[in-house]
């Protein structure tokens, strides 16, 4: 019974292609939007995890100012001496680095090329928090931080800018007013959790930033980098209250200073994006239900055009139940090629809005089958009606219908 209600639908489909399209393409929309905001959701929230991750592994970031990000209050708030990274690195627990950070913005000229780009002044301990590697050269010697030498690392960015493809280890660029000698190439990292490009960088000796950019002893920031297995809480409440005594902070007072940690960072915009995408996904879904409310419309003038071949079949021994499954496979069969459809066009665009926003294309099957399920299921609700109706005429008034 049910194949040949099958075959059934599949003809009356035929008979009227153009229809059938215009009522499934609610389910097709409907489909493809719920997949595909779903999936750069999901593409999204991978990226911005590894981005993140990629900044260190178990990171603290240490700034002036109570608020981090555009707009900080920092301009107030005293900046850290080489005395507070020395004592952190001796009374907090845990901690595998200590990188103290200045940064200048400066011109680079080597030969005919220049480029704009910021400096760090930093140490050998900047490589482990930041999980930065070296693809060429060599980091700093313990002399040359000591003495403040002309030496600088640098990132890819910057030797495509000054350098092209060629290897830059042993060449020289000139930072303001002196030559500094590159004796290594950043391993390639791209962009970064906030939208930095992580390989325009130079990193040169702390001293020889403060002594030749800055011209003070201060310190801007302090990355610091926790051993694994160590509870960020209490290295963060340990960091806290050290950098409060050390700054003579009273009891009742704000903290001048703000601890971030990169790992909850990445939670909390991982959260975000994925509401975001739960939300974009559930209005996509609204289509789903303008689909299914089109084909119940559809059905119901089927079943009137359809009358009398409905009162025919009813007249020569047709069941109801025969005419009821029928009209709703039917149904079922107009949302399930929606359904399909739906899929196959949702897999080309995530590929192609993936590589275009460059986020990771994440297939997810468990969203795939579900999105068909729902627009099969669909067809079953918003066709029983229309299918429940022809099973019901009677067969007399039905063979009178014109």
């Amino acid at each position: 019974m049910i194949l040949n209600a099958l075959l059934l639908a599949l003809r009356e489909i035929r008979r009227n292609l153009l229809r059938s399209f215009l009522t499934v393409l609610g389910i097709v929309i409907g489909v493809g939007a719920v997949i595909t905001m779903v999936t750069l959701g999901n593409g999204a929230t991978k990226m911005v995890s590894d981005q993140i991750a990629s900044l260190g592994s178990n990171l603290l970031m240490v700034m002036p100012g109570q608020r981090l990000g555009p707009g900080r209050d920092s301009a107030g708030a005293p900046k850290f001496k080489i005395a507070d990274i020395e004592a952190i690195q001796q009374q907090v627990n845990g901690l595998k680095a200590v990188a103290p950070v200045v940064g200048s913005p400066v011109t680079l000229v080597a030969g005919t090329q220049n480029w704009s780009s910021t400096v760090s002044g930093t140490s050998n301990d900047y490589f482990i928090a930041g999980n930065r590697k070296i693809a060429a050269g060599r980091q700093f010697t313990d002399d040359e931080e000591r003495a403040g030498k002309a030496v600088c690392v640098i990132g890819n960015t910057v030797r495509k800018e000054l350098f092209g493809a060629g290897n830059p280890v042993g060449s020289s660029i000139r930072v303001k007013t002196f030559d500094c000698e590159v004796i290594g190439l950043l391993v390639a990292k791209g962009q970064g959790g906030m939208g930095q490009d992580q390989d325009d960088a130079v990193l040169m000796p702390l001293r020889t930033a403060q002594r030749r950019l800055t011209g003070t002893l201060d310190i801007s920031s302090v990355m610091v980098s926790l051993k694994d297995g160590t509870d960020a809480t209490v290295a963060i409440a340990q960091l806290r209250s050290l950098l409060r005594e050390r700054r003579k902070l009273a009891e009742n007072a704000d903290d001048n200073f703000n601890v971030m940690d990169t790992k909850q960072i990445a939670e909390t915009l991982s959260g975000t994006i994925g509401t975001m995408t739960a939300l974009l996904g559930a209005v996509a879904a609204v289509s789903l239900l303008v689909g299914g409310i089109g084909i119940m419309n559809i059905m119901l003038v089927s079943v009137t055009e359809r009358t009398r071949e409905i009162g025919i079949r009813l007249a020569i021994g047709a069941l109801e139940n025969e005419v009821l499954w029928q009209f709703l496979i039917e149904a079922v069969v107009l949302s399930a090629c929606g359904g399909l459809v739906g899929v196959a066009l949702a897999f080309v665009a995530c590929l192609g809005l993936s590589s275009l926003m460059h986020i990771p294309f994440m297939f997810n099957p468990a969203i795939n089958l579900t999105a068909f399920g729902f627009s099969a299921a669909i067809g079953v609700i918003f066709g029983y009606v229309p299918a429940r109706r022809a099973a019901q005429l009677d067969p007399i008034e039905a063979l009178r219908h014109e």
